[in-house]
């Protein structure tokens, strides 16, 4: 069986290149590689289509074809559509109908996938369209809704010429509707994302096909081992770490203030980065300076491995993991880090709620007293939360579990068809 990932945005290389970097390259490149490869793994050929970009400022994503080294059976299909630059995710809705088009020409040399999974609402509504050309079946997972985003943003006055929600709400109406089963990653993405106001008259036809299908984490390199190469960095004190990306959604700046305020004596802040501080600008670097001025510090790490490596000494030094975001739709970085003993205080808005069992397995927090409380409160029970931080991973958050609940879908929906009325604008693309 062949499936296809519909995923136009950010980009795919076998290097992870700009990963986390930009605001394109986030987790949900990750969860598209990751599950890719796991099917691989259980014999089915699948495909990641996503852009090819000829731009010397992106080289990595030039080729028509490319491989991960350490997979069978999945490749990265490059097309090219839009032109050859680079162009943000934003910018890609008037586009699809191209990339649809040049999909199902490509796949006239070859035999067309079996199902396609789409991913992000611009691959949910591409899924769409193919399916109205091929009648192939697909799913959607969404990762993050435009409509939430755009409640953030309602006091904007150029959010929606910024952001395009218009087209972006109308793309995941289409996906949700016509997609044969939509993934959800929490109970609480399915039950609050999806009842929203600009979906609630779709959610009594669509919620009978939304699955709760959690992602997974890479067991390969996110897991505990002996090693303990960055003890020297902690200054004798346990470590906090912060290797989400620089993004005002996630808060850094809480932990930054709380560590501050409450833990200097305690702990040792550490602020992961992709590069060098001084090669960062604006709130980004506004970050790094609050970092440095609170008496943090930072690591330059590029490599998954050695983001694992870091975990692990942080475990055995009684260290935390912080991601306290002002909203997190599920939380890979958590289970990433919980996979190598590394106990987590994370946010109470999202995913990670489900994650930690509403504090079974870590803590959850919304303000600083809080977070004090329970940065201090690990230093008494690190051993008994770094256990249980681990076996919370193993028991429900693997790949290997995703991609079978993923396949267990995929197989009962193969023989499912129905007609597609598009959205004008997404129509008009087609013809």
């Amino acid at each position: 069986m062949k499936i296809a990932f519909f995923n136009p945005q950010g980009n795919f290389d076998k290097n992870d290149s700009h990963l986390t970097e930009h605001p394109d390259f986030g987790g949900q490149l990750i969860y598209v590689k990751e599950l890719a490869k796991a099917m691989g793994k259980f014999g089915y050929k699948v495909d990641i289509i996503t852009r090819k970009i000829t731009d010397e400022k992106w080289p990595e994503f030039s080729k028509d074809f490319d491989y991960y080294e350490d997979a069978e059976n999945v490749r990265i299909v490059r097309i090219e559509f839009g032109g050859k630059n680079f162009l943000n995710k934003e910018k890609l809705w008037d586009f699809l109908g191209e990339y649809v088009k040049k999909i199902y020409q490509f796949y006239q040399k070859e035999r067309l996938p079996d199902f396609v999974t789409t991913h992000y609402g611009d691959g949910g509504i591409s899924g769409a369209m193919f399916k109205k050309l091929t009648n192939i079946p697909y799913s959607f997972t969404a990762h993050s809704l435009g409509a939430q985003k755009k409640d953030k943003f309602k006091h904007s006055k150029d959010a929606e010429k910024k952001y395009r929600f218009s087209i972006r709400i109308s793309a995941e109406r289409c996906a949700m509707k016509y997609a044969n089963f939509i993934v959800a990653s929490t109970s609480q993405e399915k039950q609050h994302q999806y009842t929203h106001n600009e979906y609630l008259d779709l959610y009594q036809d669509i919620k009978h096909k939304i699955f709760v299908i959690p992602p997974g984490v890479n067991t390969k390199i996110f897991h505990i081992d002996e090693s303990d190469e960055f003890k020297d960095v902690f200054q004798n004190k346990p470590p906090i770490i912060i290797s989400s990306r620089i993004d005002p959604k996630k808060n850094i700046e809480f932990v930054i203030e709380s560590f501050e305020t409450y833990l200097k004596k305690d702990y040792t802040l550490i602020l992961v980065l992709r590069k060098k501080p001084k090669e960062y600008s604006g709130y980004q670097r506004e970050i790094i300076e609050k970092t440095k001025k609170a008496g943090g510090k930072f690591l330059i790490i590029t490599s998954q491995e050695k983001l694992a490596k870091l975990y692990n000494s942080a475990a055995k030094h009684n260290g935390i993991f912080a991601l306290t975001s002002h909203y997190e739709p599920f939380g890979l970085a958590i289970i990433e880090a919980m996979a190598c003993g590394l106990p987590v205080i994370a946010t109470k808005s999202g995913g990670p709620v489900e994650i930690l069992d509403n504090g079974r397995y870590g803590y959850l927090v919304s303000t600083q007293e809080e977070f004090r409380k329970a940065a201090l409160d690990l230093q008494k029970n690190h051993p008994l939360f770094s256990k249980r931080s681990y076996e919370r991973v193993i028991n429900k958050y693997t790949w290997e579990i995703c991609a079978k609940e993923y396949l267990s879908k995929i197989h009962m929906h193969l023989k499912s068809n129905k007609n597609i009325i598009l959205p004008s604008f997404f129509d008009a693309q087609l013809r």
